[in-house]
């Protein structure tokens, strides 16, 4: 990250000596970038040059082909993309401070133009890979992973078992709590009205204070509507029907709960969720392959028609990309 920051500092450094006024020339008839007295010859502006592209040439080229490219395919988030970079940089100096930010970046405004560039070549990358996601695989996601809301209560009943609680002190615990939990499923059994029934039983014994004086409702729940603390809750009501409840103990990092399926709603349509879905299957082939996000720009920047006039920078471009995709094939297989 701090090449980054010099590569544009040293780029704008450059503009600055040779773009005001006269350009000063050397000696063999070169332009000049630095000048000394006349016991020194000067530094060219070819000399310069060959010396950045044996090392930073290529990021601060690619730096530049990008944002010409992506400004040009996506005019519409330009605002958003700069309002987002803003704010990420406005919480990082709030989290780090200033200085911690300029020892990587070499200043605010350089990190602000890196976390600009990248939100714009995730949303490039984000598009690719969604070509590549198939009817098939949408059909696929859509028949196993796609619910209509349950509206579900839950009674919880915590351990209060801590770090430093024995091993003794934790089996008694957990057996005391699940004695409870049983307690109530009890009730429910003898019980005539079972939803008014559960709704006195989570208020009574519920240590959920955010919903026990609720009847213990978590409301229409489905994927993604609470943390993934209550996925084993969300799974055992979609295996339940409206109206039945949990005939035993559902155990999850909160404790032990019953549950109480009240409603449910029959699941959207495909193409209400198509899209949802189709994000879904690309951020996880993106995930999944760490090639994508290389080819993505890649791709990208060939439809630009890019086109290299310099022959080591092409070589290296050329390998670079090689590199980076040997690397992430590399990466996955070690996984």
């Amino acid at each position: 990250m701090k090449k980054i920051g010099k590569i544009l500092i040293l780029g704008t450094c450059t503009l600055f000596l040779c773009g005001c006024g006269e350009i000063p020339k050397l000696s063999n008839g070169s332009d000049a970038v630095v000048v000394f007295n006349e016991e020194l010859e000067g530094i060219s502006a070819d000399e310069l040059y060959a010396k950045m592209k044996e090392s930073y040439a290529l990021d601060s080229l690619i730096t530049i082909m990008d944002t010409k490219i992506l400004e040009k395919e996506y005019p519409d988030d330009l605002e958003s993309a700069k309002k987002s970079a803003q704010s990420t940089v406005d919480s990082m100096v709030n989290t780090w401070g200033k200085d911690y930010i300029e020892s990587y970046f070499g200043s605010t405004s350089n990190y602000q133009n890196y976390v600009y560039l990248n939100t714009l070549q995730q949303k490039a990358i984000l598009d690719y890979a969604k070509k590549l996601v198939t009817e098939k695989e949408i059909s696929s996601y859509y028949e196993k992973n796609i619910y209509g809301d349950v509206t579900v209560s839950h009674i919880l009943i915590q351990t209060g078992v801590t770090e430093d609680t024995s091993a003794d002190e934790k089996t008694k615990l957990e057996t005391e709590a699940k004695n409870k939990i049983n307690k109530i499923i009890e009730e429910l059994n003898k019980a005539e009205d079972k939803q008014a029934r559960f709704k006195e039983l989570a208020k009574e014994y519920s240590d959920d204070d955010t919903t026990k004086e609720n009847g213990g409702s978590l409301g229409a729940i489905n994927t993604g509507t609470l943390s993934s603390s209550y996925d084993e809750i969300l799974k055992s009501a979609r295996e339940l029907k409206d109206g039945e409840y949990s005939k035993s103990l559902i155990t999850t990092e909160l404790g032990y709960h019953v549950i109480y399926r009240e409603s449910s709603k029959e699941k959207p349509s495909l193409d209400e969720k198509k899209d949802e879905i189709t994000e879904t299957i690309a951020t996880d082939k993106i995930n999944d392959d760490g090639t994508i996000s290389i080819t993505a720009m890649d791709e990208l920047r060939k439809k630009y028609g890019m086109d290299f006039k310099d022959s080591e920078i092409k070589e290296q471009y050329s390998n670079y990309i090689a590199n980076l995709i040997s690397n992430a094939k590399n990466a996955s297989t070690n996984e």
